[in-house]
């Protein structure tokens, strides 16, 4: 008992690829399990004069670890509930299943990881577009005198509007995150997504600011908003959320 409460009080605290859309380097520790949770979520996106609203519960992201420097991580949300045209359609969203691999050691000045990932279209029309869709992000992360700066170049190979094809996306980020006050983290962030679908290249850029609160080294509460930047991208998303570790 004694040996087990000295490794309980030497583990270093939850880290978490939320909040904001920055994915962290670490790992979920060897044999342990991970729960980041967004209680809630909600967004709007006005584009061409019409408006749609999407709002959803419980969207929840379960990892675990593997040798200490990988975790598998499997995403799902348990309520989607989409509003456009004047209508709604309500249901469980996407299933996404992720594998992140830390390439750099503990201590290395500059850390570096991939993570792999594919999207199985568990949404009903409405909520997904029923393709099964991936990609690769390689998130590197650097500290700049008691700032931790992260860069977040992603590629996704996505289904065409029409679904005839196979198109790519170009994702990128850059999020600057530090301590305002003990346990307490602010984060903001700039965040692009370029979309070659044939149909048209769509364009997405977003300011973010994310607050993060560690309760002790097994549990953290957040909440952030992510505001527009170009005509298609939502005007403003907020959320907040939950992890834990057991």
């Amino acid at each position: 008992m004694l040996l087990l409460a000295a490794v309980a009080a030497a583990e270093a605290p939850i880290c978490t690829d939320r909040p904001a859309k920055a994915n962290a380097v670490c790992t979920v520790p060897d044999g342990r399990i991970q729960l980041e949770s967004s209680a809630a979520q909600w967004s709007r996106t006005t584009s061409g004069g019409a408006t749609a609203k999407v709002l959803s519960l419980g969207s929840t992201v379960i990892k675990y670890g593997i040798g200490g420097s990988s975790d598998v991580q499997v995403g799902f949300a348990p309520y989607v509930r989409v509003e456009a045209g004047g209508g709604a359609t309500s249901g469980v969203g996407d299933v996404t299943v992720r594998y992140k691999q830390r390439l750099t050691s503990d201590n290395a000045p500059v850390q570096f990881a991939l993570i792999p990932f594919v999207k199985l279209p568990t949404a009903k029309r409405g909520i997904g577009n029923g393709k099964v869709e991936g990609g690769m992000a390689a998130p590197v992360s650097f500290g700049l005198g008691g700032i931790t700066a992260t860069l977040g170049p992603e590629v996704d190979l996505l289904a065409d509007g029409d679904g005839a094809g196979r198109h790519v996306a170009l994702v990128n980020l850059i999020n600057l995150s530090g301590a305002v006050a003990p346990r307490l983290t602010l984060a903001g962030e700039l965040w692009s997504n370029v979309n070659f679908d044939p149909a048209g290249t769509v364009k997405q850029a977003s300011a973010d600011a994310a607050l993060a609160y560690v309760v002790d080294e097994r549990l953290q509460l957040d909440g952030g908003v992510n505001l527009g930047l170009t005509r298609d991208a939502a005007d403003v998303e907020l959320y907040a959320g939950i992890s834990v570790r057991f």
